[in-house]
């Protein structure tokens, strides 16, 4: 099963894939990326079975013909939050100046690209409407995705290192511990969604897949992975 994947599902999908593998005797073959960085590789042709996106743009595959319409299902929404890493005080972030005051103190900040990922870009509109874009810049460390960021967090020799990613990637990183979501106005709630892709070998197999990820047997698995969504 080839799962092409905004990161925020990277968590979820490696805690389901032994039970899929079990289930179905099929392995797990996971791609993951920023958001802006999938729509670009499904956009060249890229042969998957199940993609995991923001609905708007699996709306925009289903129409382009890239992902099977009918086929997409809401997985939650996942916050954007500040992680630290698990040896030190966590900061308080749950108001605007105290974001502030946090960010102002850290010695280095790890972020994933600001230029397509969901997390990255979100975090350098928070630091331009807190007149910090410039002041920080040189301490921003910006990595492929949330995930290797968060690793980079983890890892940081600098005392009062701070992360900024989506709250799912935070959560599935080992050394680091999540300080919470950003403080309105600036915090943001993005929804994913995963689709079969029209490229899909086994369309049957990748509803599957789809079912496990969004279905009502994970509800518990996705809210431990960082997702949101109201009970039914």
């Amino acid at each position: 099963m080839r799962l092409l994947s905004a990161g925020a599902a990277q968590g979820l999908a490696t805690i389901l894939a032994p039970k899929f593998a079990s289930d179905t005797g099929d392995a797990l073959q996971a791609s993951f990326a920023p958001v802006g960085v999938v729509s670009e590789r499904l956009a060249a042709g890229e042969a998957c079975d199940v993609v995991v996106s923001t609905p708007s743009k699996l709306d925009e595959f289903a129409r382009s013909g890239r992902v099977r319409a009918g086929t997409i299902a809401l997985l939650g929404c996942v916050h954007t939050g500040m992680a630290v890493r698990s040896s030190e005080p966590a900061p308080a972030i749950d108001t605007p100046a105290g974001l502030r005051s946090a960010l102002c103190g850290a010695t280095r900040i790890h972020v994933p690209d600001p230029q397509r990922a969901t997390a990255g870009i979100h975090f350098e509109k928070v630091l331009r409407e807190l007149g910090l874009l410039e002041e920080l810049r040189a301490r921003i460390a910006t990595h492929p995705n949330g995930v290797a960021a968060m690793a980079a967090l983890a890892a940081a020799p600098e005392r009062r290192a701070l992360g900024c990613t989506q709250v799912s990637e935070i959560v599935c990183t080992q050394g680091i511990s999540l300080v919470g979501a950003l403080p309105a106005p600036f915090d943001l709630a993005t929804p994913y969604a995963a689709a079969v892709s029209a490229s899909a070998a086994d369309p049957e197999l990748a509803g599957r897949f789809v079912a496990m990820l969004a279905g009502p047997e994970s509800a518990a698995v996705r809210r431990k992975s960082g997702f949101e969504f109201p009970d039914p």
